[in-house]
């Protein structure tokens, strides 16, 4: 068992790592053959696409996980079906208002980011959140099994197949680009949501059966989780779109390559946060708290200490790494890639910030903790990004990231007290 455990581990890591290079390939293509203009242009029509699908689709992947698995371990495979029938249902109807919202946008894009260029590319993307509707709950049923190897797998799969798709349709321009991602998604989503279903249907078949008393706080835990998704959307997607609008395309182009460390930073603990997600969220829903927590000690140690050794190299090399990977034209970048590589190594190292909420049940802490990002973060990139443009930008997504640090770091010693509390109490009471 412990060597079938390890060799899923190992081949999740080893997927999610490969799909990052496809990821990073797909930008590095898009911005050598688009040009600067056109990818950002490029970049902006991704930003907006991103920011309403986040926005107006609810997020029932994160109560799916953490009800999944309190079903999984109950044994109530009736609730485990209902709760996968209705969260299919939300994902379609929040696909439907966010392609909905990108129509509405695509007319007056050009006036707002004055720019000329951007509303048929917005508009094809607009078909972006309904074929991939049905991605999450499929991936999802696969984490039920512990099979995130195969999640792992499909995500390589996918953005193999982003790539693959720009490559293809980069040298007719952005539309056609964004044409071709469409058509991949749409692949994508229908590999991944068969495979789950295949996982799925090897739980026990058992009639839908209604939510019951559980039925009130899963929605509340759906609401909660899609205001946190809300709120993330406003520091990932909204970002990019107040640069755009105070600074125009170009800018957003420059900030996308800044972004590319904190990109891969951020999959490089994809593989250790999809664990977190899976083992722990069963550990605590059997009562392992304070393995859990444990456990995210050890990993933030692991993550300081390897930021410590790689973010002082990084720096160094960071204007060889942009030239060579991107081309001369996008040297203006390198001061903000500086910038947010460091905000990027904090982040790194708190990456289990993104499964916590759930694991534990309380997707409000990620409200408060990213909802502060975002009231830092929007309006210094609002003035910043009007003065020094992607560097601005940057400098305001590293000041938003101390502020998220400090707040995680008040609500885990809070939250290691009322573990101890619970721990005392459950001594008390013990026979």
């Amino acid at each position: 068992m412990a060597s079938r455990v390890f060799w899923r581990r190992s081949a999740t890591a080893a997927w999610v790592y490969a799909a990052v290079v496809f990821g990073i390939l797909g930008t590095v293509v898009a911005a050598r053959v688009l040009g600067l203009r056109e990818f950002g242009i490029y970049v902006t029509a991704l930003a907006a696409v991103g920011f309403f699908q986040v926005l107006l689709d609810l997020t029932v992947e994160e109560p799916l996980t953490k009800f999944g698995f309190r079903y999984v371990v109950g044994e109530e495979w009736g609730k485990l079906r209902r709760l996968f029938v209705r969260a299919l249902q939300v994902k379609f109807a929040g696909g439907v208002l966010a392609a909905l919202a990108l129509a509405l946008l695509a007319p007056v894009a050009d006036t707002i980011f004055g720019a000329e260029g951007l509303a048929l590319p917005i508009l094809v993307g607009a078909l972006m959140p309904l074929v991939q509707a049905t991605e999450n709950v499929g991936a999802t049923a696969l984490l039920l099994r512990g099979r995130y190897d195969l999640r792992g797998a499909y995500q390589t799969f996918a953005m193999a197949l982003r790539l693959t798709a720009i490559a293809i349709a980069a040298p007719y321009g952005v539309t056609e680009t964004l044409a071709a991602m469409v058509v991949a998604q749409a692949i994508a989503t229908v590999a991944v949501s068969v495979v789950g279903l295949l996982a799925f249907r090897r739980f026990p078949t058992a009639p839908a059966r209604a939510l019951g008393e559980d039925r009130r706080e899963v929605i509340s835990f759906t609401l909660a989780s899609s205001v946190g998704t809300g709120v993330v959307s406003l520091r990932t997607t909204l970002v990019p779109l107040m640069l755009g609008i105070v600074a125009g395309p170009t800018q957003v182009g420059l900030f996308r390559i800044a972004q590319t460390p904190q990109t891969g930073l951020s999959a490089a603990s994809s593989p250790a946060r999809l664990v977190l997600l899976t083992d722990q969220t069963r550990a605590w829903e059997r009562g392992r708290q304070t393995s859990v927590l444990a456990g995210l000690r050890a990993y933030t140690l692991v993550a300081v200490g390897l930021m410590v050794i790689a973010v002082p190299v990084l720096l160094f090399a960071m204007p060889w790494l942009v030239e060579t990977v991107f081309g001369s034209e996008y040297t203006g970048s390198v001061d903000a890639a500086r910038i947010v590589l460091v905000a990027g190594a904090i982040q790194f190292a708190l990456g289990w910030s993104k499964s916590l909420p759930v694991t534990i049940g309380r997707p409000r802490l990620r409200i408060v903790t990213h909802g502060l990002e975002a009231l830092v973060v929007i309006p210094l990139v609002a003035v910043l990004g009007a003065e020094w443009g992607s560097t601005g930008a940057a400098i305001a997504v590293l000041v938003a990231t101390v502020v998220f640090a400090v707040a995680w770091g008040v609500a885990i010693a809070r939250l290691r007290v009322d573990v101890a509390a619970d721990d005392r109490q459950s001594g008390a009471v013990a026979p």
